[in-house]
């Protein structure tokens, strides 16, 4: 999300940009460095994906935001987000993340399950279709007994690779506001060749997954791919409402 003046870039957009660069450049070096093919993301940043694993298959992930300095509205902080996805036969995945892993501050840990079920896929038009959910259950410093996220959308594959996702969420109160949040939630990823791909992703909406996050996908060996974005607020941008997203996802078959 990108704040104009006068037809220029508002200089902490301009300064936010040379952050995310930054970021992104030496997360994939990094990465790089460590080989090269792999499968696809069951997310795409943060936007669940219309991939659904095959039967049997399993697919781990660890999501690690941070903000190194503080600002008007975010201090500085990081959080590490695992995941484990199984593929459960007939269209259909579940996994189990576990959020509410920051510092600094005392760690609200979250146990998520979640399913999606792949309700229809295209043949020649590369058009798929999802449902999926979250349960949130809180198991430590609890501020809420419950809570769940469920979504629908639909994505189109374009002969030239690229994809296109666009559906609607609904969050239940406390899981992300202090009261229900519904909206759209949006994807775009471009391949730029065999390894490398732009993403970006978007839930519509102020509460705490209202983000815009564009960044890099690439794949490293045949079961390693690698994700560098950055995350902008949907409210308070400018304020320092941003911050670092990595992501490191292994297939084990």
């Amino acid at each position: 999300m990108q704040t104009r003046k006068q037809g220029r870039f508002h200089p902490d957009t301009l300064n936010l940009l040379r952050q995310g660069a930054i970021g992104a450049a030496l997360f994939i070096l990094a990465m790089t460095a460590l080989a090269t093919k792999g499968h696809a993301q069951q997310t795409i940043f943060n936007v669940p994906t219309t991939d659904v694993l095959d039967k049997g298959k399993v697919y781990f992930e660890l999501d690690v935001s941070v903000k190194p300095n503080d600002s008007d509205a975010v201090n500085k902080f990081s959080s590490f987000v695992p995941r484990l996805v199984v593929g459960a036969g007939n269209n259909v995945e579940v996994g189990l993340n576990i959020t509410g892993n920051n510092q600094p501050g005392a760690d609200s840990t979250t146990l998520v399950p979640t399913i999606k079920w792949k309700v229809y896929q295209g043949k020649d038009n590369g058009v798929v279709i999802v449902v999926g959910d979250n349960i949130f259950i809180p198991v430590r410093n609890r501020g809420y007994n419950a809570g769940n996220y469920v979504y629908a959308e639909v994505s189109k594959t374009f002969k030239s690779g690229t994809r296109i996702t666009a559906g609607g969420y609904d969050f239940t109160p406390n899981v992300v506001a202090t009261a229900n949040r519904a909206g759209g939630q949006f994807g775009f990823e471009q391949p730029l060749n065999k390894k490398v791909s732009f993403a970006a992703d978007w839930y519509t909406g102020k509460h705490a997954a209202g983000y815009f996050t564009p960044g890099l996908v690439f794949k490293v060996g045949s079961k390693i791919t690698g994700y560098a974005g950055y995350s902008i607020g949907n409210q308070n941008a400018s304020a320092g409402n941003h911050f670092f997203l990595l992501e490191f996802g292994y297939n084990f078959n």
